[in-house]
């Protein structure tokens, strides 16, 4: 079933900025344009408490042109040099990275980007793997489960805050074995720390958008809002300015306004812009329909779909 956006009703409405918009940070909007353009626009100065996207992985899919590797990576330094300046000292930017693949052969993108961060002094505070349950197969080696959404921090005084992403404990009834506090429990009330592996096998989890997803629109390669939301939660605060350079169908921007935290992005195709500012507009009018991050899994176990066919017993065994 639908999730309803907890966000409370607001009169505000979710802008898409035009070449000729002189509002180029409306509390929420989409510009119709390429991460250049409008960075050019802005002053060289810091504006944004979060940036967070899910950049074009240099796969061939139909938003982008596949290039060579160190192509790609000078196009998304050059980004990276913009945008960095335009970071709060105490902000972060969040990069969700998968694998670029050259006729089957792999390169961890999250390693490739991470001499563009480190030449700006940016702190490395946690690289969080996704693992998701659904993908296509491969033949010639494993088939490929997890992405990694890398954690930077300007400078040391950064925001965090634990409470609200805190999952439950897996044993709720530990106590202390010694000390003052002996016999006492040693967890937290709020939960535990979700840690740095999301997994879908987890007691929470975020799984990708495929076509049953109640987020799924024409993007092929859709953010789920859930991931997004609980980087929003920790490491923003209400009324924050958050910010996607690669905004898609607008789904940072969903988790935003649910979460009362502001919202820019850039997108370059129209209809996925035009997209992206229906479901903020519909998050605002506290309408949107997410998997939130916190949503139980699914038993895959109670589906017929679980039980092999019996034929298989008889075909394992050859």
């Amino acid at each position: 079933m639908a999730q309803k956006s907890k966000a409370v009703t607001q009169r505000v409405k979710a802008k898409l900025i035009k070449k000729s918009t002189t509002d180029l940070t409306p509390d929420y909007g989409v510009w119709n344009g390429d991460v250049e353009s409008y960075l050019a626009k802005l002053p060289a100065k810091p504006l944004f408490d979060l940036i967070i996207s899910s950049p074009p992985y240099n796969i061939g899919k139909s938003y982008e042109n596949k290039t060579e590797l160190e192509t790609y990576l000078a196009w998304q330094g050059k980004i990276l040099d913009q945008l960095i300046p335009r970071l709060k000292d105490t902000g972060s930017i969040c990069w969700q990275v998968g694998n670029f693949v050259d006729n089957g052969h792999i390169v961890p993108l999250d390693i490739e980007f991470a001499p563009l961060f480190k030449k700006h002094g940016l702190q490395l505070r946690n690289r969080i793997i996704w693992h998701f349950g659904h993908g296509l197969h491969t033949k010639r080696r494993f088939s490929g489960r997890y992405e990694v959404v890398m954690w930077y921090t300007k400078t040391d005084d950064y925001i965090f805050n634990l409470d609200p992403v805190r999952v439950p404990a897996k044993y709720p009834g530990k106590k202390h074995f010694k000390g003052p506090n002996a016999g006492k429990p040693s967890g937290n009330p709020k939960g535990k720390n979700p840690e740095d592996v999301w997994r879908d096998d987890d007691v929470w989890n975020i799984p990708n958008v495929k076509s049953n997803h109640v987020e799924k629109t024409d993007h092929p390669c859709q953010f789920p809002v859930g991931l997004i939301e609980r980087l929003i939660l920790s490491l923003s605060k209400e009324d924050s300015l958050v910010f996607d350079p690669f905004a898609g169908v607008g789904s940072a921007g969903v988790a935003a306004a649910i979460h009362k935290r502001r919202f820019v992005g850039c997108e370059l195709s129209t209809e996925y812009a035009k997209s992206g500012i229906q479901r903020i507009q519909e998050a605002l009018n506290g309408k949107a329909k997410y998997r939130p991050h916190d949503k139980p899994i699914y038993d895959h176990t109670t589906s017929k779909l679980s039980v092999a066919p019996e034929d298989w017993a008889k075909e394992s065994q050859k």
